[in-house]
């Protein structure tokens, strides 16, 4: 659960919003409006960012915090939030996530409303009354990367090279692209030989699919890491292992209810850092292509102040 203590400490400083037109295929885009209308009532300046595209919208976030932003605010899908939160993790700018995304799961995770108005006013109820709560996030580092940070969960299995796959696809457009990816990939699939280190213990495994969650959820609302909870300062690992074809296609709908996990073949950790390698896969954090395998990942502890 989240911690129910409250900082009293909300940064001067305008606030600053993300705003991703284009989430959950628009859908909440007329209501765009009605959130800095809202945000504006708490009685400080609000500063719409520009962005075209994701790298620009991480660093307008970045810049907006360097510039003395009070709070940072969220207005899209899982892709959205993971780009304001390389900005304001490990630093004093709370953030709320406004849910307007194909997939919510951070939002989610840390009990925002569903609905992206009713989330937009327990943002401004928690600015005005400067109150803030804190939640941990994942660290993800690789030597030689810069490091990213993540809130729900990151994916180094079958997940993984599924999204790859659909990134490569130049056709169809569309959803249908990724239930192409999926196909194509399910008739390739082997279990891959995987390299966890737990806390300093090493377990050598063959796996399809590997998850390491802050929070329970990803791709919008499959609980793959069910118990993990972001305030825990714990990272969940769920391992699944020598799967074929049938038996991961009679898995895959039980994690939608988080069931998976009693499968004989699910295996579950759980540990302060997690370092995971195999041979060509890239991780996505959050939904989002993040770093090649092997990665090093990190819970951090009230990393970031919510603004709930």
């Amino acid at each position: 659960m989240l911690a129910v203590t409250a900082h009293h400490d909300v940064p001067p400083g305008p606030v600053a919003v993300l705003a991703n037109p284009s989430a959950g295929r628009g859908r909440h885009r007329g209501l765009l409006p009605t959130i800095l209308e809202r945000l504006g009532g708490v009685g400080r300046p609000v500063e719409l960012l520009c962005a075209g595209t994701p790298t620009e919208a991480e660093a307008a976030c970045r810049a907006a915090v360097a510039d003395g932003a009070g709070a940072l605010v969220a207005v899209g899908g899982d892709g959205t939030v993971h780009r304001a939160l390389q900005a304001v993790a490990g630093t004093a700018v709370p953030f709320g996530p406004v849910p307007a995304g194909t997939g919510n799961d951070f939002a989610m995770e840390t009990r925002f409303p569903a609905d992206p108005v009713a989330a937009v006013e327990v943002i401004a109820g928690a600015l005005a009354a400067g109150r803030t709560r804190p939640v941990d996030l994942a660290r993800l580092s690789r030597p030689g990367a810069a490091d990213r940070w993540y809130g729900a969960v990151l994916a180094a299995g079958f997940d993984a090279i599924v999204n790859e796959r659909a990134n490569r696809m130049r056709w169809p457009r569309g959803p249908r692209r990724y239930d192409l990816a999926i196909l194509v990939e399910l008739a390739r699939l082997r279990p891959r030989r995987y390299r966890l280190t737990l806390d300093g213990v090493t377990h050598e495994l063959d796996a399809v699919l590997v998850a390491v969650g802050n929070a329970a959820s990803y791709g919008g609302g499959m609980r793959i890491c069910p118990d993990a909870d972001p305030t825990d300062g714990l990272l969940d690992v769920v391992v699944g292992g020598r799967f074929d074809r049938l038996t991961l296609m009679r898995v895959k709908p039980r994690i939608y209810q988080g069931t998976h996990v009693t499968h004989p073949l699910v295996r579950t950790f759980r540990a302060r850092t997690v370092e995971v390698d195999a041979v060509g896969i890239t991780t996505y954090v959050d939904g989002e292509r993040a770093l090649e395998l092997p990665v090093r990942i990190s819970a951090v502890p009230a990393a970031l102040r919510l603004l709930r």
